[in-house]
């Protein structure tokens, strides 16, 4: 289990995390989401024991991460801009660390790297920033960790190659429960392998839920009628946002999905949707307009 208590991070004066706890079970995978400057980064590096935390504690099965190279066996990162020795080849890098991870396996390393066709014999800095990317995945796979940490996972990967990696992830936290922490402002790619959700702002985490709940919790109406919406209803439903669309009236709104269509039907509208959100409007919402004010927090 991967465990935040109290953690607070500063850059002389600068707070990049306050007072944030989280709790990661073993074979999930949890996505990260925040505005720009939200603490994102600095949460990854101190999970990843590259930064230490001014307070609190950063464990993963009771250990501390940091300073722990016992541990560090164990977990994988990959940050926004992949990591290699100038000038090395991916055959160069695979031996590198294959003496740092006891877990590596070179039978893993061919078949992946036949997988992506990649050209081992070539230096990586010589590749597109998505060949580099599909490169790093290569090597952190081979690795074989229990824990990977992702920071903008599919930046300048292609559809194709998108897919593959994301069969790959899934199957390994399926058939060797390997835990995944991913930062990612693509939030469909988030909604598509993530199954617990936190959301971040000013370093402190606002929110985190299984994404299931989360998105049980609010919903997108759509409703018509002949002498317009009526205003019980309304106060009923205490909606977050209000939208018009021609005849139909948009609401978000809150709370529990068989209650809010009841109380909907009841007032015969002509037409009647109840829609799910995607994580993408829910975080538009929840975030506010674009400076980002924080108005409504789904609880």
């Amino acid at each position: 289990m991967i465990e935040m208590k109290d953690v607070g991070k500063r850059f002389d004066r600068f707070k990049a995390l306050e007072k944030v706890s989280l709790s990661i079970q073993k074979g999930s995978i949890y996505g990260l989401i925040g505005s720009n400057g939200a603490g994102k980064t600095t949460l990854i590096k101190l999970l990843a024991g590259i930064y230490r935390q001014d307070h609190g504690e950063v464990t993963i099965d009771g250990s501390p991460v940091y300073e722990n190279t016992g541990l560090k066996q164990k977990i994988f990162y990959i940050p926004d801009h992949p990591f290699v020795f100038s000038h090395y080849t991916t055959k160069q890098m695979a031996r590198f660390y294959k003496n740092c991870y006891s877990s590596w396996s070179d039978e893993r390393f061919e078949k992946l790297a036949e997988l992506f066709e990649v050209n081992l014999q070539k230096k990586i800095q010589t590749f597109s920033k998505g060949w580099q990317r599909q490169i790093a995945f290569i090597l952190a796979l081979s690795a074989n960790p229990e824990i990977l940490i992702l920071d903008e996972p599919m930046d300048g990967l292609d559809p194709v190659v998108r897919k593959k990696v994301k069969n790959l992830l899934i199957n390994d936290v399926a058939e060797r429960e390997m835990t995944i922490f991913i930062s990612s402002h693509n939030l469909r790619e988030i909604e598509d392998i993530c199954d617990h959700i936190g959301i971040i702002h000013s370093g402190t985490l606002i929110l985190q839920k299984e994404l299931d709940e989360l998105k049980a919790d609010i919903h997108k109406v759509q409703v018509a009628y002949r002498d317009g919406v009526p205003n019980h209803l309304l106060k009923k439903l205490n909606p977050l946002h209000t939208e018009k669309r021609g005849s139909v009236s948009l609401f978000i709104v809150r709370g529990d999905e068989d209650s809010i269509a009841r109380q909907i039907r009841e007032t015969n509208p002509v037409i009647f949707d109840l829609l799910p959100l995607t994580l993408e409007e829910i975080f538009i919402y929840e975030m506010g307009d674009i400076g980002y004010a924080i108005k409504n927090v789904v609880v």
